[in-house]
């Protein structure tokens, strides 16, 4: 399974089961172990379980591969490992807590081809108009950046 439609598949089943906050980030610069990062929240435990489970449903029916789950017991922060991606899902205050966006905030957001409910094709950044916040390599204070749009 190509990497893009592994991507579309695993949005589309966290947006299923109506998660939160979704960020896509390319770490392939960075990592050599995985590709792609997916960050979603989800409301409650029951919830984050429900999505972990989905994705397992729509990555499997696709053809892809489930290498791992992690965090079924307390469902506060469950990883999804998919060999080329890692689904982080998390709870907000522990997604607050950990804030793994600050961690990589060097990544720009993925585009993501996304079917909207009347079957037409768009392209979307995932969170493109959000500033993002990191620490100013000089005075060690947080600053303000915008993300670009474009990728």
């Amino acid at each position: 399974m190509k990497l893009n439609q592994l991507v579309k598949t695993v949005v589309d089943a966290l947006e299923d089961i109506k998660a939160l906050d979704i960020k896509v980030l390319d770490v392939t610069n960075i990592s050599t172990l995985f590709d792609r990062m997916i960050i979603a929240s989800a409301a409650s435990t029951r919830q984050a379980k429900a999505l972990a489970d989905n994705v397992h449903e729509k990555v499997k029916t696709a053809g892809g591969v489930i290498y791992g789950t992690e965090g079924e017991q307390s469902g506060e922060w469950m990883l999804v490992d998919l060999g080329d991606i890692l689904v982080h899902i998390m709870l907000p205050a522990v997604r607050a807590h950990y804030d793994l966006e600050e961690l990589w905030t060097e990544l720009k957001p993925v585009m993501v081809e996304q079917a909207t409910i009347d079957q037409t094709k768009k392209k979307v950044v995932v969170k493109p108009d959000r500033a993002s916040v990191k620490l100013d390599s000089k005075t060690r204070k947080k600053k303000s950046i915008k993300l670009d749009p474009t990728g």
